[in-house]
């Protein structure tokens, strides 16, 4: 019924910037917030950055002044823009979406992942 498409990660040397984007389809009815999570090998999937529909906005500290989340909520469009990346900034990044179908069910939806690494 819903599926999210992540798009955007890749390889990138440390002090670099990467954008990703995850879009929302199917029978959806209105979207309440959106994020970012991520995982990196051998650690558990930490909080990056939540958006409402309000546009009202949460960053882990660790990602503060760096990352900015924004969204288009005509486009169903979660996007994460990365700057002054870091080594430790290497996981794969998942969005989600706390959204309401047309059928009237309220349900968290991931997409599938995308891939991160910064590197030298």
């Amino acid at each position: 019924q819903v599926q999210l498409v992540e798009s955007g990660g890749g390889l990138v040397q440390p002090g670099g910037s990467l954008r990703l984007s995850c879009a929302a389809h199917g029978s959806i009815f209105n979207i309440n917030a959106m994020g970012w999570y991520r995982q990196a090998p051998g650690k558990q999937r930490e909080l990056v950055a939540i958006i409402t529909s309000s546009s009202s906005t949460t960053y882990a500290d660790s990602v503060k002044g760096r990352f900015t989340i924004s969204r288009d909520n005509a486009k169903n469009t979660v996007y994460l823009q990365m700057n002054s990346l870091k080594p430790e900034d290497t996981a794969v990044y998942y969005c989600y979406a706390d959204l309401r179908l047309i059928a009237g069910d309220w349900g968290v939806y991931w997409g599938q992942g995308t891939q991160v690494t910064v590197s030298s």
